[in-house]
């Protein structure tokens, strides 16, 4: 099977980008730390193949629900090797999470109530910890005028409630989970993370197994800051409290190893001609490339169909297929017409697209991994009966 022959939109994983991204983070860490786990962020890209990829390789799963938690499972992930954050947990996985040794990161005060059931033994949680970034370093924040929503306030007391509260209940807090939405994603905000990281363990004395950074990485762009970049920073900060030798170095990349390493293939369809624009309108969509539609740009690059003569273009206007006026992806201005059946690739598209694409118009695309010249389809794109599985009409 060659990729002229496949039908377009689909999806393509490359298998070399993918290793390649994910051994440039064991090598920045072990030289950084030493110590460290690496969870894979299910929420970014959950697709069955992609998750094993990394389990294969030596990942922890981190989930933030039950149902990525059931996932998690159903490949058989390790339940020590499962890493369960947010609020989108479920009692009885919560519990069963906390008893089988997973890393359990608390994130709100009905799960500090939860841990009253477990009796057995003396078990181990983690806290996510809410601090105010924008304190420390302006403009990296996402939400500036109302702060993150996650994890106990370092700021005003609450975190130190959240910790007494789970100790008075016996259970050993041995970790930190500091990962804080930015929208930067520079070495600032993992500067501010690590301070945080070590403040907190000096000033309620915290004995830790390890100190878990979340994710939010650059990965893949040249011009961005590497991982080696945010990892010796880190180091230098934590070792003003905590050792490598005592404290696991916990990472949660999704964006920074899946985006990469994932090409959106769509065809052109028709090229209209209206009194004010052109349009070309392809098998593509913003809801394949941009879910939430907030890009104004996307990495690509054209294939054409032939060596045709083409004419230069003023101005013409990529759209997607879907009924939706804004479905526009972005405009050429002064390059060559391109005609149906030329083809419109779009690079890094990994984070936040099969996952979180709707079931608007068009169903789940197929989706193909090549690995050294060959092909393989690892999800095969959705029809009718797919749409209606477990759903009745009567």
């Amino acid at each position: 099977m060659t990729e002229d022959r496949i039908k377009t939109p689909y999806y393509m994983i490359d298998k070399s980008i993918l290793a390649n991204g994910l051994e440039k983070l064991n090598s920045a860490l072990k030289h950084a730390w030493g110590n460290y786990i690496i969870g894979y962020s299910y929420k970014t890209n959950a697709l069955p193949w992609i998750i094993n990829f990394f389990k294969e390789n030596g990942c922890y799963a981190e989930v933030v629900s039950d149902d990525e938690y059931a996932l998690a499972d159903s490949i058989k992930v390790d339940k020590r090797k499962i890493i369960y954050n947010g609020i989108a947990k479920s009692r009885e996985t919560f519990l069963e999470a906390v008893r089988n040794h997973a890393i359990v990161n608390i994130d709100s005060w009905y799960e500090i109530e939860w841990l009253d059931e477990l009796k057995e033994e003396i078990y181990e949680v983690g806290i996510r910890i809410n601090f105010d970034l924008g304190g420390r370093y302006p403009g990296h924040e996402q939400c500036p005028e109302e702060g993150g929503r996650f994890g106990f306030c370092y700021e005003n007391g609450e975190l130190e409630k959240a910790i007494k509260r789970i100790e008075g209940k016996g259970v050993h807090i041995a970790g930190i989970h500091l990962h804080t939405s930015s929208r930067t994603r520079m070495p600032e905000v993992y500067k501010a993370i690590a301070e945080v990281a070590v403040e907190v363990g000096q000033k309620y004395n915290l004995d830790l197994a390890y100190v878990d950074v979340g994710g939010g990485f650059f990965g893949g762009l040249e011009y961005k800051p590497q991982f080696p970049e945010y990892f010796d920073m880190l180091s230098g900060i934590l070792r003003q409290y905590y050792s490598p030798d005592k404290t696991a170095l916990i990472v949660e990349p999704g964006n920074a190893l899946i985006a990469p390493a994932v090409d959106l293939m769509t065809t052109v369809l028709d090229v209209k001609k209206t009194e004010k624009s052109i349009f070309v309108n392809t098998d593509g969509s913003r809801i394949l490339v941009d879910p939430l539609m907030t890009k104004k740009s996307y990495f690509h690059e054209f294939k054409l169909k032939d060596n045709s003569e083409r004419s230069t273009i003023k101005k013409q206007i990529i759209s997607g297929f879907t009924c939706m006026e804004h479905d526009r992806l972005f405009t050429i201005d002064g390059g060559t017409e391109l005609l149906p059946g030329d083809q419109i690739i779009y690079h890094k598209v990994g984070a936040y697209t099969m996952c979180l694409s709707p079931l608007f118009i068009k169903w789940f695309p197929d989706v193909y991994v090549y690995d050294n010249g060959n092909l393989q389809r690892i999800r095969d794109r959705w029809k009718a009966e797919d749409y209606k599985s477990r759903s009745t009409i009567i």
